[in-house]
């Protein structure tokens, strides 16, 4: 004998999942009316779905930057899907939000166990593959970074495309406007570090072997290739490391130099810049 699903269980299901009505309507329909049956019937579907498309490419998303009330903690994730149309759905980047709001509040140590956190009456990494099979893409919590720090800012680039936190050495509501400033320049100029000390070793290493034959071709006295290749290394640290890049908002200082007019002892402790691609 069939179960007679009411208009009402099949929204009661939906809010609970966020799957589609006649997805509600047909797990309720396989299990009896018994909520619990449906709910694991549609995760076995994400589950499935997730098998299936395993290998797809997931380069599209929405990337969250949040920090908390009092400033002294700020996370970035970013959650993968396969097209810009699901990354623009209402639903997808309430959802990441969500997760964003779940990682600020958990603060765990690293992706795996924000997936393994509770959240929606599962964990977190349930959730997801649930949603694979309402969605139907593969979905993926590419990233998650957090920083703690006397002050932590944030900034989101347009249409949740890149995230940025950065941890101040300094706390002051007065910082958090040029903590800002300091984050929409990771996400303009993609530093690879705080300051040369940051750099990995072998990518100056490498830099100077680079200066050194540059000048060599140019017919540079073989004396003077050390010397040379230093002064593109440091232009290359200007370049690439937040402090001594030339500050966006006014080319007449670098970052640091912005910092200290502000406060003579701001600095930047750290920064995480998570994007798309």
């Amino acid at each position: 004998m069939s179960v007679k699903i009411s208009a009402s269980d099949v929204k009661k299901l939906r809010d609970q999942t966020g799957a589609g009505m006649l997805d509600c309507k047909n797990a309720l329909s396989e299990n009896g009316g018994d909520f619990e049956k449906a709910i694991e019937f549609l995760r076995k579907k994400g589950q499935k779905l997730s098998e299936k498309r395993a290998d797809r490419v997931a380069n599209e998303g929405v990337v969250i930057a949040k920090v908390s009330s009092d400033n002294s903690k700020g996370i970035v994730i970013k959650l993968s899907c396969e097209t810009d149309f699901v990354s623009k759905n209402e639903d997808f980047v309430a959802m990441t939000n969500e997760i964003a709001d779940l990682a600020l509040d958990v603060f765990p140590a690293t992706k795996e166990d924000l997936l393994a956190a509770a959240f929606a009456g599962t964990t977190l990494g349930e959730k997801i593959t649930e949603q694979i099979g309402v969605i139907g893409e593969k979905l993926e919590l590419t990233d998650y970074e957090r920083l703690e720090s006397p002050m932590v800012t944030n900034y989101i680039h347009m249409g949740n495309k890149a995230g940025v936190i950065v941890a101040l050495n300094k706390a002051s509501d007065s910082f958090i406007n040029p903590g800002k400033d300091v984050a929409m320049q990771v996400a303009a100029m993609k530093p690879m570090a705080v300051d040369k000390d940051g750099i990995d070793s072998a990518i100056v290493e490498k830099e100077i072997e680079i200066g050194k034959e540059v000048a060599r071709k140019e017919g540079k006295p073989e004396e003077l290739l050390e010397r040379i290749a230093q002064g593109k290394l440091n232009k290359f640290f200007k370049e690439n490391t937040l402090l001594n890049q030339t500050f966006v908002k006014d080319g007449k200082q670098s970052v640091a130099d912005y910092l200290k007019s502000v406060d003579p002892e701001l600095s930047v402790v750290d920064f995480k810049h998570v994007k798309l691609g």
